[in-house]
């Protein structure tokens, strides 16, 4: 991408670690960049977290409240021990030499989200990171932007931004993770901004009544009916009329869709994943023009149920990011890989039209390996 080569001195190799609010994994991803223009993706991996360790991170984010007056000390070294072990493990697996890695970009787990208070929380400590592996490591990147009024959220914007510069726009990429994001893009113009709930109502609500992870291909929701009263209801929820930019914690919304509970198993399932859908196309209330195509990330994407309501609802292409070959288990592990070399060279990690905060903000902390 752009003039450069990808010999410059100033690309480097460097390496994204980030869990996400479903915490079904660590992913770790590599990416050969200069925070700017090029961009050369490589290999990435998804570790689990030990069993432990993601008991107690579902146990904490059940209380979230706790994170912001809890030290969290030995939860937040086993996160560290975790991401450490996934980073070592990754880079075997793919067969890097840790001296050819200039950089890691740690963003951790997150526990708690609540711009309004000014705050967020991850957790892993970057200068262990640094001081175990050898490696210069950048964490608390949504920090400044939370301290300065912005959401703190979503963070990846640039790094698509970079990814689609070639590729035909006005292009929506639309995230569904733990909640769902979406980045619009038109040439230089990137705007962003949390858009509803999405894999985290429908992950727990199948937890809850069947004990499983998450419903494997949407089947469970396919088999059901909507309630369409309560996904009219959900969605008189102000925030999908607020103006962007805006961010969700993960659990925002579970107790405004508690209506759910009466119903089936089957229609619960198929209710909350219409209340997606229904999110998502309320995006569109925000953004210059509507996409031609929509290109979309997450755990979410493999849900065929979900991404067969989006299409119908949206009517234009809907297509998961494999389509214009970016790595989509991996696309945010490799974001926080370059917005870590971004931070080294001091360069704004976040704009006003993704993150609301005042002027584009530069971000994150670095620690030297020595």
């Amino acid at each position: 991408m752009g003039e450069r080569r990808l010999d410059d001195a100033d690309v480097v190799m460097a390496i994204g670690v980030i869990s996400g609010t479903s915490m079904d994994g660590i992913d770790v991803a590599v990416v050969r960049t200069d925070g700017d223009l090029v961009v050369e993706p490589g290999a990435g991996l998804t570790l689990p977290y030990p069993d432990d360790v993601r008991a107690a991170l579902v146990g904490l984010v059940a209380e979230a409240e706790r994170a912001l007056t809890e030290p969290l000390a030995d939860l937040e070294q086993a996160v560290t021990d975790a991401h450490i072990a996934a980073i070592e493990t990754f880079m075997a697996h793919a067969g890097i030499d840790r001296r050819a890695v200039s950089l890691i970009g740690l963003h951790g787990q997150t526990v708690y989200h609540r711009p309004d208070l000014r705050f967020t929380r991850q957790l892993g400590f970057g200068a262990e990171v640094a001081r175990r592996l050898g490696i210069d490591t950048v964490n608390r990147f949504r920090h400044a932007d939370v301290e300065a009024g912005g959401e703190g959220a979503p963070f990846a914007p640039l790094y698509h931004r970079a990814l689609a510069s070639g590729l035909a726009q006005p292009l929506m990429v639309l995230n569904l993770g733990g909640v769902a994001n979406v980045t619009y893009l038109d040439g230089d113009t990137a705007i962003a901004f949390d858009s509803g709930p999405a894999s985290a109502l429908l992950d727990d609500f199948v937890m809850r009544r069947r004990g499983v992870a998450y419903d494997r291909d949407g089947a469970l929701a396919a088999s059901g009916r909507v309630d369409e009263g309560l996904v009219a209801a959900f969605m008189e929820n102000p925030f999908f009329a607020r103006t962007p930019p805006k961010s969700l914690d993960r659990n925002d919304f579970h107790r405004r869709a508690a209506g759910v509970e009466a119903l089936s198993d089957a229609d619960g399932a198929a209710t909350l994943a219409a209340f997606t859908v229904e999110s998502v196309a309320a995006s569109l209330r925000h953004v210059p023009a509507p996409p031609a195509r929509w290109l979309v990330t997450g755990g979410g994407r493999h849900n065929a149920h979900l991404m067969g309501r989006l299409r119908a609802r949206l009517g234009v292409a809907v297509e998961p990011v494999e389509a214009v070959g970016w790595h989509g288990d991996f696309l945010e592990a490799e974001a926080f890989a370059y917005l870590a070399v971004r931070a080294r060279r001091g360069l704004p990690l976040s704009l006003p039209t993704t993150t609301g905060v005042p002027h584009p903000m530069p971000g994150g902390e670095l620690h030297r390996a020595g």
